[in-house]
């Protein structure tokens, strides 16, 4: 008598097939037979996996219009209102101040340099220090494909803001065909043969990556719980439909959706406001899917430059010539126009936010097993101010922080956050930074 046994599943099993000749391979989600029992932990014991990532903007926040001063809640204003359905996820840190002990503020540059690395820069582009996220990248990155994932939403590699030095700045994906093919396009093993140039994207969205994988999904799924299967169900539909509007995008002008505008003469292609929205949301979805599929833990994203060339289609004026040429509105107390790019933004790292909330995890979210550590380069862009700078962390980090908090720092180094940020991610570093910017104070109110 023979009894039959099931393979167990692990946790790295992949789904492979071929489309054209081309080899494919479609990660899987965090599913129940993963899990233990209470859906918080592997089967295996281990915790869910924590993920790093950084959002970048630019040109700070109009004063006294983004959030309340008040330190007892954090209460978002009319700037960052599309923030409020998020709050209960965000710690907003103001009032943290960058000193450059004499060094000169190269502006749209030292800002964010601060903030990363905790050391002041001493020229243009200078970057005396790897950014934090490389050091998260370095502590658990590793075991995944890709040490970290870099997105741009500018058109331009370069608007990225993770590097290891000033001569080694990590180039950002700004296309999600781009990003598409890189991470669903090529199985890994095709990858390390060196095999070509790869596939053909516009062959990989002309036919479904699942349709490779069609009979190894069938079998995989006989093998599954109803629950599982339900989830399963629900990803690759959100595969396929991920593929379909990449697949629009590319037409372009012959379906009249989101429809690329002919490059200005001035500043990089993609710089146009619905451009770079429409690029960060397909990226986004993308990303989210290749965290939950343990492609990578770490990713940065840009949504602007530093300069904001944000643009109005048709319109002369940059969001950033705004924030110093633009009249302040007597009767509002700000310049409308630059305000109206400034909750653009902020809307966009609401959607984005959205996207991880709204990603099932076990028993809770991606976003419950995340921490964004959030920023601009400036808090008032009229007047280049580097005190003050807008710092937010998104996500709870495993249960390893308290969330929904106003943190008033009172003139302490916009740096104690960035310690904070890299101690609960598990970096054992006891202090940070250099000159005045240098710390050994993580900010305890958040931490559990």
């Amino acid at each position: 008598m023979s009894v039959l046994i099931k393979k167990p599943f692990t946790r790295r099993e992949m789904l492979r097939g071929s489309i054209g000749g081309a080899a494919v391979a479609v990660g899987l989600p965090f599913l129940d037979c993963f899990l233990g029992e209470s859906g918080e932990a592997l089967a295996s014991g281990a915790p869910l996996p924590l993920r790093f990532g950084t959002w970048f903007w630019s040109m700070g926040h109009t004063p006294n219009h983004a959030i309340s001063p008040r330190a007892d809640r954090l209460e978002f204003l009319e700037e960052c209102k599309s923030l409020t359905p998020h709050a209960a996820h965000i710690n907003y840190f103001g009032q943290f101040n960058s000193p450059l002990d004499g060094r000169p503020n190269h502006v749209h540059h030292t800002g964010w340099v601060t903030c990363r690395t905790g050391t002041a820069p001493a020229l243009p582009g200078d970057i005396p220090a790897p950014t934090l996220d490389v050091l998260v990248a370095d502590a658990i990155g590793s075991g995944t494909r890709f040490r970290s994932i870099d997105m741009t939403c500018t058109g331009n590699p370069r608007d990225s803001f993770t590097a290891r030095d000033t001569h080694s700045r990590n180039a950002g994906e700004v296309s999600p065909a781009a990003l598409y093919t890189r991470l669903f396009g090529a199985s890994a093993a095709s990858a390390a043969a060196g095999a070509g140039s790869g596939p053909d994207p516009d062959l990989m969205l002309q036919k479904s990556v699942l349709s490779g994988i069609s009979e190894q999904r069938k079998r995989f799924e006989r093998r599954l719980g109803a629950t599982d299967r339900a989830r399963m169900d629900e990803y690759f539909t959100s595969i396929r439909q991920l593929e379909t509007q990449l697949s629009v995008q590319q037409q372009g002008s012959t379906l009249g959706v989101c429809k690329r505008p002919v490059a200005p003469d001035e500043g990089p292609v993609g710089l146009e406001i619905p451009v770079a929205q429409a690029n960060h949301a397909a990226m986004t979805r993308l990303l989210a899917v290749a965290l939950t599929c343990n492609h990578t833990r770490v990713f940065n994203m840009a949504f602007n430059n530093a300069l904001s060339s944000l643009r109005k289609p048709g319109t002369a004026y940059t969001h950033h010539t705004l924030t110093h040429e633009e009249a302040v509105d007597r009767t509002l107390g700000y310049q409308p126009e630059a305000f109206w790019f400034n909750c653009r933004v902020m809307e966009a790292l609401s959607d984005f936010i959205g996207v991880f909330a709204a990603t099932r995890e076990g028993a809770g979210t991606l976003l419950d097993n995340t921490l964004i550590f959030a920023h601009a380069e400036t808090s008032y862009a009229k007047v280049h101010a580097v005190d003050n700078i807008p710092v937010m962390t998104i996500g709870r980090a495993g249960g390893r922080i308290k969330t929904g908090l106003h943190i008033v720092g009172n003139g302490d180094p916009i740096s104690r956050v960035g310690l904070t940020v890299m101690q609960v991610m598990g970096l054992t570093i006891e202090k940070w930074g250099t000159g005045s910017l240098q710390t050994a104070k993580p900010i305890s109110e958040i931490l559990i």
